[in-house]
């Protein structure tokens, strides 16, 4: 079952526009319980470039620096998931919980 805050290589393409494209690590941020249900997910992709943009996240997954692009979370379906690479931190998880409530609810 795949796991909030578990980290996959996600294939996003076709994308649009400036969505994030290609294969890249995404972070899955539908909760746990809710994944067993459905045969979609939400996903946070990372990237490489740091860019230090509001409401970004730095992260560390499988020994690589990453930024979670909360800018471009979208829904994909699990077929996209292609292989699990590692998890978020303590941290790392608080400090996505943050950035979330502070995009959606203030």
């Amino acid at each position: 079952m795949v796991e909030q805050y578990e980290v996959y290589w996600v294939e996003l393409d076709p994308t649009r526009g400036g969505e994030m494209a290609k294969t890249r690590p995404c972070v899955v941020v539908t909760p746990s319980d809710l994944n067993m249900y459905l045969t979609i997910v939400v996903i946070a992709p990372i990237t490489s470039t740091i860019r230090n943009y509001p409401y970004r996240v730095l992260c560390s997954v499988a020994g690589r620096d990453g930024e979670i692009a909360t800018d471009q979370i979208r829904t994909v379906h699990k077929s996209r998931l292609k292989r699990k690479i590692g998890d978020l931190n303590f941290s790392e998880i608080k400090r996505l919980k943050e950035v979330f409530h502070q995009m959606f609810c203030e």
